[in-house]
């Protein structure tokens, strides 16, 4: 049986914690900010591992759209604030479908 050493135990922090200490408390500008650039980033990986899946690249999936390579890679790095309406023709470009649920 592992003994578990409640003084090392006690000085854990969660990740809710760590975040604040990090970027601030939720609803601040600093949090939103991180936040926002987290889920850009989340949302460039779905994107940038589709497109490693149907074996495509970068600059294929960029002439689909009508761009240039370097935006799919700015995209793909997390270094761009990218628009719905870019992300549903990325998506669009890679077969991907997806629909809205309110409420």
């Amino acid at each position: 049986m592992i003994k578990i050493n409640e003084e090392k135990l006690a000085r854990l922090h969660t990740a809710d914690e760590i975040l604040e200490k990090e970027y601030g408390a939720p609803g601040t500008p600093s949090r939103d900010a991180f936040e926002a650039r987290a889920k850009a980033w989340y949302y460039a990986e779905l994107l940038k591992e589709e497109r490693k899946r149907q074996k495509l690249t970068q600059q294929q999936l960029a002439d689909k759209i009508g761009k240039k390579r370097e935006y799919i890679s700015t995209i793909e790095r997390g270094n761009s604030d990218m628009q719905m309406s870019t992300f549903l023709q990325i998506a669009s470009a890679l077969g991907l479908r997806f629909s809205l649920v309110v409420g």
